[in-house]
């Protein structure tokens, strides 16, 4: 099962996805923690999604999407190791054609 959340920003859709993620057995994929993480862990990657966060850019949809399938690998994995696991609940993805053609 894969749920979307949308809306805009302050509308609620991380309060939702706190309550509706162990309601529903959903891994929950919010786009802003991944980026957070990558910079957290440094490296190549961390250090480019910092300097685009520091000039208020978009993060590009290549690392956006690189980001979501690194997360849905971990799912599977935790699949495979026997997790109860029902599918994922998408917080801030997708946000652009590219990304929702990805997605699909």
């Amino acid at each position: 099962m894969q749920v979307i959340l949308m809306g805009a920003q302050g509308s609620g859709k991380g309060t939702q996805a706190a309550v509706l993620s162990p309601e529903l057995d959903l891994v929950k994929i919010a786009t802003g923690d991944l980026f957070r993480l990558a910079i957290a862990e440094g490296g190549e990657l961390g250090t480019r999604v910092k300097a685009i966060y520091d000039r208020g850019e978009l993060i590009p949809d290549d690392v956006t999407i690189g980001l979501v399938r690194q997360r849905l690998r971990a799912i599977a994995d935790a699949r495979l190791a026997g997790e109860e696991v029902r599918g994922a609940l998408y917080d801030g993805f997708p946000r652009t054609r590219p990304q929702a053609a990805a997605l699909d």
